[in-house]
């Protein structure tokens, strides 16, 4: 099964990255951003074919490894 996991950064953590490209994509002259957060995603091939396993071995790599859960979400996405 191969799955996404997307990494974000928590509402009100300062993004610097973010804030870069935002100022990179003006000196382009590329017009109408209001804004940029960046984040990451992770595609994963697991070797189940069940949701629910597979949903909780994300999690549990999503919390020990993918994602700062202090300043970061994450989102699992099964099926991609």
């Amino acid at each position: 099964m191969k799955a996404r996991v997307i990494v974000t950064l928590k509402t009100g953590v300062l993004d610097p990255q973010g804030k870069a490209i935002e100022g990179a994509l003006a000196s382009l002259g590329v017009d109408g951003i209001a804004s940029v957060r960046q984040g990451k995603v992770f595609d994963v091939e697991l070797a189940t074919a069940d949701n629910a396993s597979a949903e909780a071995a994300l999690k549990q790599a999503c919390e020990k490894l993918l994602a700062n859960t202090v300043i970061e979400n994450y989102r699992i996405e099964t099926g991609v």
